[in-house]
């Protein structure tokens, strides 16, 4: 299969060259509003929107930022993450309460839903917006981005159903919320999903279980950078990342670090195109 050097709108279903578009996507998510533009326009989308919050003190986070693009025939919405060295001690803080899942479901890690709280109205109403010819709808995003992408995709399911994700792809996703809305949203998104977690990657090992945990499909990246899906993903994934928190995992030369960086996901799929 050849690197795709464009983006393809007509996609359904989970592929490697759409997890790689997708990827592309969460990628660009980091970059100003004009190279967003421009890009998003030389992938075939001609209506850009972005979503931007900026933060006071004492909020953990600086901003939130995600864009929308939309074609004819397909929506993406990819949302910015952050550096480990930046979110961990807020993702380890087990002090502050959690809070209450879309429809009421199950619970929330509390940065995570206040960060998506501050822009998600805004995305709710461009799709409503946008989605104007059945478009299928994507929804993407790295590190905190990837918490964000599966939290807005539970939110479109569980409380908006007509605007549920045709798919989600989240790479070097933290935990994000309880077992109990990781179960619907499971069920919600079964077959739609899609988590991709890079060999030693420290973030996907935080917030700390029991309180937080996965949703499923996952899609684990072993140190040959093969990705391995369904069951053998699984076991490839805990055994290679059953090894302890502690501050050297957040240092900048560590593996856990560079395995979590965007550039390191981007190569490890484009080695299995």
């Amino acid at each position: 299969m050849a690197v795709p050097t464009t983006f393809d709108r007509n996609a359904t279903g989970y592929s490697l060259a759409h997890a790689y578009n997708l990827a592309r996507a969460a990628d660009l998510a980091y970059e100003d509003d004009a190279t967003i533009d421009r890009q998003a326009h030389d992938w075939g989308f001609d209506t850009v929107r972005h979503h931007d919050t900026r933060f006071t003190p004492p909020f953990p986070l600086e901003d939130t930022q995600a864009y929308t693009m939309a074609s004819d025939r397909m929506i993406v919405v990819a949302f910015r993450g952050t550096e480990p060295r930046e979110i961990r001690d807020w993702l380890t803080d087990s002090t502050t309460p959690p809070w209450p899942g879309p429809a009421g479901t199950g619970y929330v890690h509390y940065g995570f839903a206040e960060a998506l709280e501050s822009v998600f109205p805004d995305v709710l109403k461009t799709l409503a917006e946008l989605r104007d010819n059945d478009q299928t709808v994507w929804i993407t995003g790295h590190s905190l981005g990837g918490a964000l992408a599966m939290l807005a995709a539970a939110r479109l399911s569980l409380e908006d159903p007509r605007l549920t994700a045709d798919g989600v792809y989240t790479f070097g996703q933290p935990r994000t919320c309880d077992r109990l809305l990781t179960a619907a949203y499971n069920k919600a998104l079964k077959g739609r999903s899609y988590r991709f977690v890079n060999n030693h990657d420290v973030v996907p090992q935080l917030p700390p279980e029991p309180a937080f945990t996965h949703i499923e499909a996952l899609r684990f990246i072993d140190s040959a950078g093969t990705v391995h899906d369904g069951a053998s993903s699984l076991i490839s994934g805990l055994a290679t990342r059953a090894r302890s928190l502690t501050s050297a995992a957040f240092e900048p030369t560590g593996e856990g670090v560079r395995d979590h960086f965007m550039h390191s996901y981007l190569a490890a799929l484009e080695k299995n195109l």
